[in-house]
């Protein structure tokens, strides 16, 4: 069982983040945020998905603006990306947004911090101090005498400091780098340091396929060590894969238990049925269920009618045809031929 680290807690719009609530899974959005009607698309889109916070691109003043009828049609919270201007920050503060990302390597001058921090605390907005390995402050960036990840904490520490300072402390904090072993370093450093909550993530990880695995091993890892409270699967595709994603990592770990948990055996010369067209099919069909159910599609009498048997549902294949399993018990011995359809018809009789 894993352990939680005990933060304090914070609430974004009506999603709690830190110690016993929920680690939620949130995404970004990659449409312009000044086309107001894209952006809700693809926010509706990452909502169905079970996204529970976006994020959004603040460019400029236009994009600051939209966030007004954004937030009145979201049906989640919404969080503003601020570099460079921190005019921008105040100005979504103004219209409503639920929570800032600002990072400190790049926002601007202690005095324009705090200008942000003084209306998101008469709006009880939270922010979030969002480090990146490739934009901290020079002075760190010249150091030879620190890792990457001391400079990553030593500059989150920095901007925590002028929070804590102005009495502002509705914050959470991230540390991301494209290295899987310095991000989580940076997280176990900081861990130590912080009671605020930890939102996790690999960024720039890559495309689906490099993403995933870099983003499970490094996400993963640390979730296992009872770090972070929200996390987000940084992947170079449509954004709802990044939301799967997610609950993918979370319900391998038993920490949230949301749609179909997929069991399928790598097959080997035992297997009598084509199980690896059989399990793409499976996985495909029930790929949108919210139901937490888990199905097992397994290729052969050695292990298939155990592994079968623990599932809620599960095939265990023979020759040229298969065992279908509820509950632990055979309900029925059917042809391959017809092995999928009789299964996807059990299933859903029961998901009803």
């Amino acid at each position: 069982m894993i352990n939680r680290r005990k933060t304090k807690q914070i609430q974004i719009g009506n999603v709690k983040i830190g110690s016993d609530a929920p680690i939620s899974v949130q995404s970004m959005c990659n449409t312009d945020t000044r086309d107001i009607k894209t952006t809700l698309n693809q926010i509706n889109k990452l909502a169905d998905a079970g996204c529970e916070i976006v994020r959004l691109a603040v460019l400029n003043k236009d994009a600051a603006e939209a966030i007004k009828e954004i937030k009145k049609q979201s049906p989640i919270p919404l969080v503003a990306d601020i570099h460079f201007d921190y005019r921008l920050a105040i100005q979504c503060i103004e219209n409503g947004v639920d929570a800032l990302r600002l990072n400190p390597g790049n926002i601007g001058c202690e005095e324009n911090v705090k200008k942000v921090i003084a209306l998101a605390k008469i709006n009880k907005t939270p922010i979030r101090i969002g480090i990146n390995a490739g934009s901290l402050q020079k002075d760190l960036e010249q150091n030879k005498n620190m890792t990457l990840a001391e400079k990553m904490v030593e500059s989150a520490m920095r901007h925590i400091k002028i929070l804590e300072d102005n009495d502002f402390d509705l914050l959470k904090v991230s540390l991301k780098s494209s290295s899987v072993m310095t991000t989580i370093e940076a997280y176990r450093l900081i861990a130590q340091k912080i009671p605020y909550p930890l939102h996790l993530g690999i960024t720039e990880a890559g495309t689906l396929r490099s993403g995933l695995i870099k983003s499970s091993a490094g996400i993963g890892t640390m979730l296992a060590e009872g770090l972070g409270d929200t996390i987000r699967v940084s992947l170079t595709e449509d954004p709802v894969e990044e939301v799967k994603a997610g609950f993918e990592i979370l319900k391998a770990l038993d920490l949230r238990q949301k749609g179909i948990n997929f069991i399928s055996c790598p097959t080997c010369g035992r297997t009598q049925i084509d199980l690896i067209s059989l399990a793409k099919k499976v996985e495909e069909i029930f790929k949108d269920y919210d139901k937490p159910l888990t199905l097992a599609i397994m290729g052969c009498p050695v292990n298939g009618p155990g592994e079968a048997k623990h599932a809620d549902f599960g095939i265990a294949g023979a020759i040229g045809e298969g065992y279908i399993f509820k509950k632990g018990e055979i309900i029925k011995k059917v042809p391959e031929t017809e092995l999928l359809q009789e299964f996807e018809k059990i299933v859903k009789e029961y998901a009803k």
